[in-house]
């Protein structure tokens, strides 16, 4: 039987760097929904043409229209063996839709890893972000602090910080992703397919905990 897996994590928890690792590891298909939307609007499909007039004023696209998408893509022939499904699906409703559209292939969700991490963590790792003012040069208070706060390295401009990079921001973000979330980790949990990755560690050893939950050998 084809491997699907549901992905999930909060923002700054490493879960693109985690799929694209996987990826490459298992060779399985990636199916994230923000690239199909994209995708679809970029070449104006219907289905594109009626997400993006819910995206354009800043709604969300209805639960009918993902799901058709989605069951699009995974008919095709690089998911034979199964995918990673990244940002899909986001709600019981669309995780209903997702085990029906498997079934009907004879498959099935494998798994759910949820790769978690501390709030305080997520924070500091969401609104560590700070931009050169002169020419846009980009620094991090974890990974590549400048050598001289709030100076750039390169230029000597002033360094700021965006809105969408401040800790207030990124409270907001982790609020509105556990609202969202929860009845979706609560859904696989019940069918005893969520499996939680400690995110808190180095990138190789989220890594080889996600390859033993899919039982899969590096």
């Amino acid at each position: 039987m084809a491997t699907y897996i549901v992905l999930l994590g909060s923002p700054g928890a490493g879960k693109g760097t985690q799929a694209d690792i996987l990826i490459e590891q298992t060779g399985l298909a990636h199916i994230s929904s923000g690239d199909l939307f994209r995708e679809h609007i970029r070449s104006k499909t219907e289905l594109g043409q009626l997400a993006d007039s819910y995206m354009s004023k800043g709604e969300l696209v209805p639960d009918d229209v993902t799901i058709a998408m989605v069951k699009e893509r995974i008919s095709m022939p690089d998911c034979e063996r199964g995918a990673i499904l990244d940002g899909f699906p986001r709600t019981p409703v669309q995780a209903d839709a997702a085990k029906i559209m498997l079934n009907e292939l004879g498959s099935d969700i494998t798994v759910v890893p949820y790769i978690t991490v501390p709030d305080e963590i997520l924070i500091a790792r969401l609104s560590g972000r700070w931009t050169c003012r002169a020419s846009g040069h980009v620094y991090h208070n974890l990974y590549s602090p400048p050598l001289k706060e709030g100076i750039c390295d390169i230029d000597g401009s002033e360094l700021y910080q965006r809105d969408d990079d401040t800790v207030e921001t990124a409270k907001k973000r982790l609020c509105v992703y556990a609202e969202k979330t929860l009845p979706l980790i609560n859904y696989y949990r019940k069918q005893n397919r969520l499996v939680e990755i400690q995110g808190n560690q180095p990138i190789d050893k989220v890594t080889e905990d996600l390859l033993v939950a899919l039982d899969i050998k590096e």
